[in-house]
């Protein structure tokens, strides 16, 4: 297939940047939303294992994870969480076990823990590439649209596996498919770099397509885990867990870096390649929980480590539309709960997520606000924010080479440190010559850049905070 690259990137570009079709926003959020912290990526024991000897093989229910719905739910209730999201492995003929076993778990779930909402999805096994967590619009068929896809483009769905299932090609085709749903599901790629040999060495999954999905439906291929799950695999006690992968989210080959993947941690590294060309390309944060640690499994509850909050209200069409809007912070070990990270002008306002269009050489307020709960986290800790970094970068539209995984304009421009919590706000302001976008992060450590993790490192003393960016586009 000629996937012409960029003929599809400068229209992409010419749509982010076009005046007419996108303005600035001047007014903020009404009241009714808030932060919502939630995790887009869970596994209950409809995760199943394979009994092999059966022809086609039959699933093992608790094979891979073991928990009800309900279970899952009832802790992301406990640890604060208000949505999420079941995100159970396909495998051969898992999409009729998904719908006939798994949904009608979730309906009860959902009528037993209403606190939570709760989304219908699946870990999709991706064509050509690794995991991505695929969340389904809440609508009357939602079983429907999920078997549909799961049977028609899960990778894994066949038996014996068919090679023409496992392209890129095919993974495309489900995004064309996607977009002619009357509600389009949300797809977020997880733990991006895991198979990554070394820095910018990637393994199944590539910048490239990244690009083909965000070029072919950037409704639905909104993003990818910033920081994956498994964050305390390291220190499980598993004998089962090969010395190779006992590190933080199973990064056995390049590591974590602060708990994040390299893809977000590193600046002017691939995710700001991604905004530099004007991409609306979004960062998550999510437990990845299977088994509990302390049942002897490698993983934390929803909601225990890691959290990402949106900004929307408490329901889910609300809640999925701004996810798809990028009004997301991602943190982890409740450093902060809340923040307010808004970019102005005189006469406008834009927050996390949006944009604002200004005259070349205006100067605009940059303005910092975050909650820092003063309650101890799950593991007893009340962590300090200790620095609050403003990153920033050019953007400067399509890339020649879709493999592209560095901004070189990218950098950190103002260092907050020993903040505590700013109840008045950081604030500065800045000269904007060029299309720039801005996004913030904040530690408890004492690291100008994250470093990489040590496979017997406590993640709870390695806790970060990041933001999406927020778009200045100049006339």
């Amino acid at each position: 297939m000629e996937l012409n690259y960029l003929k599809r990137n400068k229209a992409l570009i010419t749509l982010l940047m076009s005046a007419t079709l996108l303005t600035a926003c001047s007014t903020r959020p009404d009241n009714t939303q808030q932060w919502l912290a939630g995790d887009h990526h869970i596994h209950s024991r409809f995760s199943t294992g394979w009994d092999l000897t059966k022809l086609p093989p039959a699933p093992i229910l608790g094979g891979d994870a073991i928990y009800s719905t309900q279970k899952n739910a009832e802790m992301a209730r406990k640890f604060g969480l208000s949505w999420m999201v079941t995100t159970d492995h396909g495998g051969p003929n898992h999409s009729k076990l998904n719908k006939e076993l798994a949904y009608p778990e979730l309906l009860d779930s959902r009528q037993t823990v209403p606190e939570v909402i709760q989304f219908y999805g699946m870990e999709l096994n991706t064509p050509a590439g690794e995991h991505n967590s695929l969340i389904i619009p809440f609508s009357a068929d939602e079983a429907d649209v999920l078997e549909r896809l799961e049977s028609t483009f899960d990778r894994l769905e066949a038996f014996p596996k068919d090679p023409a299932r496992d392209t890129e090609l095919r993974m495309l085709e489900a995004l064309e498919f996607m977009k002619e749903l009357k509600k389009q599901p949300v797809v977020i790629a997880n733990h991006p770099s895991r198979t990554a040999d070394a820095y910018g060495s990637y393994g199944l999954v590539e910048p490239a397509e990244f690009r083909h999905w965000n070029d072919t439906a950037p409704n639905i291929a909104i993003g990818m885990e910033g920081a994956p799950g498994h964050q305390i695999m390291g220190r499980s006690n598993n004998p089962k867990i090969p010395e190779q992968y006992r590190a933080r989210g199973a990064y056995g080959k390049f590591p974590t870096m602060g708990g994040f993947d390299q893809m977000t941690a590193v600046v002017g590294g691939f995710w700001d390649s991604m905004l530099g060309e004007g991409r609306r390309w979004w960062i998550t944060a999510n437990s990845d929980s299977h088994i509990h640690i302390s049942d002897g499994g490698i993983d934390l509850w929803p909601g225990e480590y890691s959290k990402t909050y949106v900004y929307a209200q408490k329901s889910h069409e609300s809640i999925l539309e701004n996810l798809r809007a990028g009004k997301m912070f991602v943190t982890t070990g409740d450093l902060i709960n809340a923040l307010d990270f808004t970019i102005s002008t005189t006469d406008q306002s834009a927050m996390i997520g949006e944009q604002l269009i200004v005259d070349t050489g205006s100067e605009i307020t940059v303005t910092l606000r975050y909650s820092d709960p003063q309650t101890d986290n799950a593991n007893g800790d009340n962590p300090q924010v200790k620095r609050v970094d403003v990153i920033a970068g050019s953007i400067a539209g399509p890339v020649d080479d879709p493999d592209s995984f560095e901004n070189p304009t990218t950098s950190v421009i103002k260092r907050f440190v020993g903040t505590g919590e700013p109840n008045d706000g950081l604030t500065f302001t800045v000269k904007v010559d060029e299309p720039t976008y801005f996004r913030i992060r904040g530690t408890n450590t004492d690291e100008l850049e994250p470093e990489k993790d040590d496979k017997s490192e406590n993640p709870w003393t390695d806790l970060w905070f990041y933001s999406n960016p927020i778009f200045v586009m100049t006339r």
